[in-house]
């Protein structure tokens, strides 16, 4: 078996009988046997503290809510390895809930790979796990292939056979570890108090619901530290200029920031996309719009930043559009990128503007968002050509909900006096409120008889509308026609007002 650096050391061992050879339990083990038919692998998994009994190696050193939470960061890596080779999150959390042996192998490893790190007491960050797990993980599937959920599920077992030893106790259900981690988080300590670090968010304007929810999502949450991991994370935000008043709302979105650690992944990362472009004073907001971006691996970031280089845009662009949509990191080039530039281009849509200017528009679904927009539109008698124009315009067309908005308005546009073109024009009148921007001011033009090209009715502030419709009605008095007479002869008192 080829291993990755970060994984146990593996050796073929012709001599191993056809079965499995078991050494003392589940979670205490310094050698564990598996055999694959027509193969026979050990896997050696030596975990960092050594009790120092006959070569037995165990976690009583390690205090428990560090070992439960090691678990959960397990469980997190290994449901998205499955998730990355296709399987469904359904598919993926069944597999880990019959895997508990696995998952106390996997932290094993981090216990071995890391051991100098545990014996000065430092916890591992959230990407140190993912990335000391990941490598071995896929060095797993390069050597079993199909059959590695199967390993999973039986180990230390060989697949398909019966466990040499007495089974386990039942495997406890996802939603029963949810629980322990909610009743965590809410438990009341002897000196009658919530647990410090609930008690510090709290004090941040967190209430004991949000908390639940959050660790419903990330159970490993519930176990994290105070001043560990939590209060550095908060207090390096602050200093950032994040407002107080959004650290519930950044620590709800994405838990998993407290997992990081600030010298070695959070802060590197953070130069890293400085590098590309994000605008270091625009910190505050950025993070605000997406926490998870600072969790994201360097190689996220870096395929999505060669696709947008690769459609056209500088590098100056690239870092306007990380700093004012941050999203574009969490959109799939494969899945999302590429096939959404695709549909664009066949409009006759230039890519890269688009993106640059809307590029929240690249995170919809083609076949639920922006296909029917290109059909409402067609159906209108619209050409192809016009309607990307009108995309080209205004990217944000498409990221508009067709019964809530596009609709009524196209049917509050037929009264207007104005042609179908000037929609190709001026598409950003889909942009502007209905009932506060779009009625008021074209119920003024039309009782003063005005001529206005749309965009001069709707796209400037009060005061310039105001002053245009004022030049239009005085002009229309020099003229003196007949019909500016009459018009100005019944003006409404709004009307009025500014003929005076």
């Amino acid at each position: 078996m080829r291993a990755s650096s970060s994984s146990a050391t593996a050796t073929l061992s012709p001599k191993l009988p056809h079965h499995l050879v078991r050494v003392r339990g589940l979670s205490s083990f310094s050698r564990t046997h598996i055999f694959i038919p027509q193969q026979q692998h050990v896997f050696r998994a030596n975990c960092a503290v050594e009790s120092g009994v006959d070569g037995v190696h165990n976690f009583r050193v390690v205090p428990s809510n560090l070992l439960a939470a090691e678990k959960e960061e397990a469980k997190a890596v290994l449901t998205l390895f499955f998730r990355k080779q296709g399987l469904s999150n359904a598919v993926a959390a069944r597999t880990i809930n019959k895997s508990d042996d696995f998952i106390d192998h996997l932290v094993s490893k981090l216990h071995s790979v890391h051991k100098t790190r545990y014996l000065v007491g430092r916890e591992l960050t959230t990407l140190e796990i993912r990335d000391s797990l990941i490598p071995y993980l896929e060095s797993l599937l390069e050597e079993h292939g199909d059959i590695l959920i199967d390993v999973v599920e039986s180990f230390p077992d060989p697949p398909g056979k019966e466990r040499s030893i007495t089974p386990a106790s039942p495997t406890i259900s996802t939603h029963t570890k949810k629980q322990k981690a909610v009743a965590r988080v809410s438990e009341i300590g002897s000196d009658g108090q919530l647990p410090p670090h609930i008690l510090y968010l709290i004090d941040f304007g967190m209430d004991i619901n949000q908390i639940k929810g959050m660790t419903r999502k990330f159970p490993a949450f519930a176990y994290y530290s105070l001043e560990g991991k939590i209060k550095p994370v908060v207090e390096f935000l602050l200093e950032l200029g994040v407002p107080r008043s959004d650290i519930p709302t950044i620590l709800h979105k994405r838990p998993q920031l407290c997992g990081i650690s600030l010298s070695e992944n959070l802060i590197p990362t953070m130069t890293y996309l400085e590098n590309l472009g994000v605008d270091k004073r625009q910190w505050a907001k950025v993070i605000h719009r997406l926490p998870a971006l600072l969790t994201y691996s360097r190689q996220k970031v870096k395929i999505t930043v060669d696709y947008l280089s690769e459609i056209g845009l500088s590098a100056e662009n690239i870092g306007k559009i990380l700093t004012r949509c941050p999203h574009i990191i969490s959109y799939s080039v494969d899945d999302n990128l590429r096939p959404t530039a695709d549909y664009f281009r066949s409009l006759g849509v230039d890519v890269g503007i688009l993106l640059h200017r809307s590029p929240q528009t690249f995170g919809l679904s083609i076949e639920a968002n922006l296909k029917p927009v290109t059909e409402f539109f067609l159906e209108r008698g619209y050409s192809i050509e016009e309607v990307g124009t009108m995309v080209s315009r205004y990217g944000a067309l498409y990221t508009f909900s067709l019964v809530e908005n596009l609709i009524p308005k196209w049917e509050y546009f037929l009264t207007m006096d104005y042609p179908r073109s000037e929609l190709v024009k001026f598409p950003q009148f889909f942009g502007y409120s209905l009932e506060e921007r779009i009625k008021p001011r074209y119920a003024l033009v039309k009782e003063s008889g005005a001529k206005l090209l749309l965009n001069q009715v709707l796209s400037v502030s009060d005061r310039e509308f105001e002053r245009i419709l004022k030049m239009k009605i005085k002009k229309m008095l020099n003229n003196r026609t007949p019909v500016s007479v009459n018009k100005t002869d019944n003006l409404g008192p709004d009307l009025e007002q500014l003929r005076l």
